[in-house]
C-alpha cells in the first residue's frame, strides 16, 4: 500500500502520517524532513537546498525526484509507505515511477493554515511570516495542479482537515476502505525477532535514546551499563572514573570480555522470548556483541552508534546529576580501548549523530527505528 498525503502547510499530513503509520506498519517518509536533514549538511547541495528552505521556496523537480526515488529504494519502504511532501509539482506527480494505492488530499482553508504555522513551536527555520506565506502562495500555485491531476486519474480523496484529528483519521481510513477497530485492521506483521543494542561514548545521548524509543514504542530495556552503577550503589562506593575503570577490568578478569551482556543472559533470554522487539541500553564491547550473535542466532541484532562531538558530550556529562564526574579523555579512552568499544562504535549498522536538537535527535530515532522494523 502504497499512500500519499498532499495538503496546505499546516493541513496535519506529519500528525496523520504518523498515525498511519502505526495503524498500517508501513513507514511514514515526510520528504520536509529528508530536506531539512540535508539542508544542515556541509555541502554544496545541503548549503543550496537550506538556503531554498529558509525562504519557502520549492526544491527543483529534479533535485526532488532524485532525492526521493532514492529513499524509496530502500527495504524499508518495498511493502509500502506514506509518503508526505511529494509530488508538489506536475512535473513530480508525472515522474512517480511507483504504484500508487490513493492521494489523500488534507483540504484546509489558507487562514487556518496560516494560524496553525504561525502557533507552531518545532523549532524550524523556515517558519517565519514571510516564509510561511511564500510556501502558502507556491501551494496554491503549483501543488493545487497536483491535487486535480490526481483527482482526474480517480486516485484522490478529499478529507475535511479541520476537523478533530480524530474524525480526519477515521475519514482517511474510510477512503482506504478500513476502519479503526480492534484487530480490524490487517497489520504487517513483524517475523523476526530483534535486538537494538546502542552503543556511544559518555554523553553521546543513549540514556534519551533508550528513553525515547522504549516509551514511544514499548519497549522493553535491558541496561549493560546499570550493572556496575548498581555494585557501586549498593557497596557504597564512589562514581569516579578511577573506581569504574578497577570495576570493568575485575568484571571483565572474572567473567571476560563479555561480562555485562553474560550477566544479562537470562533477563534477555525473558525479554526476547516475550517480546519481538528488546532495545539494549549502553553495550560496550565488541565481544558483546559478538556473544549476543551466539547465545541469540535466531534473533536479529542491531548495532546502533550515538555520535556527538566532544565538548558537546562533555559539557552534557558534567551537568548530570547522578555519576556527573564520568566524561573527559581518560574517561573516552578507557571505554574505547580497555573496554574494546570501538569495534563496536565503527560496526555500526546505522550512526545517529546528536549534535542538533531534542527534537531533531527524537526524529533520527524515529527514522532509524522505522528502518530497522519494517526491513
Amino acid at each position: 500500500m502504497n499512500i500519499i498525503l498532499l495538503g496546505i502547510q499546516g493541513a496535519g499530513k506529519s500528525t496523520q502520517g504518523n498515525l498511519l503509520s502505526k495503524q498500517l506498519k508501513i513507514p511514514y517518509l515526510s520528504t520536509g524532513h529528508i530536506f531539512r536533514e540535508i539542508a544542515k549538511e556541509k555541502t554544496n547541495l545541503g548549503r543550496s537546498i537550506k538556503e531554498l528552505i529558509n525562504s519557502g521556496s520549492l526544491i527543483p523537480d529534479k533535485t526532488s525526484i532524485d532525492i526521493v526515488n532514492h529513499y524509496l529504494s530502500r527495504p524499508e519502504y518495498k511493502k509500502g509507505f506514506i509518503l508526505d511532501g511529494f509530488a508538489r509539482t506536475i512535473e513530480q506527480a508525472k515522474a512517480c515511477t511507483f504504484p500508487i494505492t490513493k492521494v489523500i488530499y488534507l483540504d484546509l482553508d489558507e487562514k487556518e493554515a496560516i494560524w496553525r504555522l504561525a502557533m507552531r513551536k518545532d523549532e524550524r527555520d523556515d517558519n517565519t511570516i514571510q516564509a510561511v506565506h511564500h510556501r502558502v502562495d507556491i501551494f496554491h500555485k503549483h501543488t493545487m495542479p497536483v491535487v486535480k491531476y490526481f483527482e482526474d486519474k480517480g486516485l484522490l480523496a478529499k478529507v475535511d482537515a479541520s476537523i478533530s484529528i480524530e474524525k480526519v483519521n477515521e475519514e482517511i481510513l474510510k477512503s482506504l476502505g478500513k476502519q479503526y477497530i480492534e484487530n480490524r485492521i490487517e497489520a504487517w506483521e513483524q517475523k523476526k525477532r530483534i535486538v537494538i543494542a546502542l552503543v556511544g561514548l559518555a554523553g553521546s545521548g543513549k540514556s534519551e535514546a533508550v528513553k525515547y524509543l522504549s516509551e514511544q514504542f514499548k519497549l522493553p530495556v535491558i541496561s549493560f551499563s546499570t550493572i556496575i552503577n548498581e555494585y557501586i550503589d549498593s557497596n557504597g562506593l564512589e562514581h569516579s572514573e578511577k573506581v569504574h575503570e578497577k570495576l570493568r577490568k575485575e568484571f571483565r578478569q572474572k567473567y571476560g570480555m563479555a561480562s555485562m551482556a553474560i550477566l544479562r543472559k537470562n533477563d534477555l533470554e525473558t525479554a526476547i522470548s516475550n517480546n519481538k522487539t528488546v532495545l539494549i541500553e549502553g553495550l560496550y564491547s565488541w565481544e558483546e556483541y559478538l556473544y549476543l550473535l551466539e547465545q541469540f542466532p535466531q534473533t536479529q541484532v542491531y548495532l546502533v552508534a550515538i555520535w556527538a562531538r566532544k565538548d558537546l558530550r562533555w559539557d552534557r556529562s558534567s551537568k548530570r546529576e547522578y555519576r556527573k564526574g564520568l566524561y573527559g579523555e581518560d574517561r573516552d579512552k578507557n571505554e574505547l580501548i580497555s573496554t574494546n568499544k570501538g569495534p563496536a562504535i565503527a560496526y555500526a549498522d546505522y550512526l545517529i549523530i546528536n549534535d542538533f536538537t531534542m527534537h531533531q535527535f527524537h526524529d533520527k530515532l524515529d527514522e532509524t527505528y522505522r528502518a530497522i522494523i519494517y526491513s
